[in-house]
């Protein structure tokens, strides 16, 4: 079920959205197209969990309009994902998983850990994953 939007832009969210799109390169993350206009190619900043107060890192990815459209509403969070994440919201969803277990969710350490992140049982509590994150809990990432 889509999620709502939540939530008032914070004061500086004028500087935030600046900062993503320019580490970003000013290229949309999901389609690579630059930032263009003229083309409709309009970058934007999208909040994957609907709440506009959560400006971490691993909730804005930049993206132009017509990928912004595509997902808006279509991704949730904590829903349980059936197939593998599409190459460009992996970074996204895992920084999302870290924050859920209460890991180490800066960018850095979800890069170095990705792999790990991605394979926590996230959303289900009955996942077949359980028993490895209980298994490998002394060698976890912080």
């Amino acid at each position: 079920m889509p999620h709502r939007q939540r939530g008032s832009y914070p004061k500086n969210w004028p500087m935030i959205a600046q900062h993503i799109k320019d580490e970003a390169d000013w290229k949309c993350q999901r389609c690579e197209h630059p930032h263009d206009i003229e083309a409709g190619y309009v970058l934007t900043v999208h909040h994957l969990d609907g709440d506009k107060t959560n400006c971490a890192w691993w909730n804005l990815p930049p993206l132009c309009q017509r990928c912004h459209l595509t997902i808006q509403a279509k991704i949730v969070m904590n829903r349980i994902w059936l197939f593998p994440h599409s190459e460009w919201f992996r970074i996204y969803v895992a920084g999302y998983y870290a924050r859920y277990f209460g890991y180490d969710d800066s960018r850095k350490n979800v890069e170095l850990n990705i792999d790990f992140f991605l394979t926590l049982p996230h959303a289900d509590p009955n996942s077949s994953n359980t028993h490895r994150y209980e298994q490998d809990a002394g060698d976890l990432p912080t």
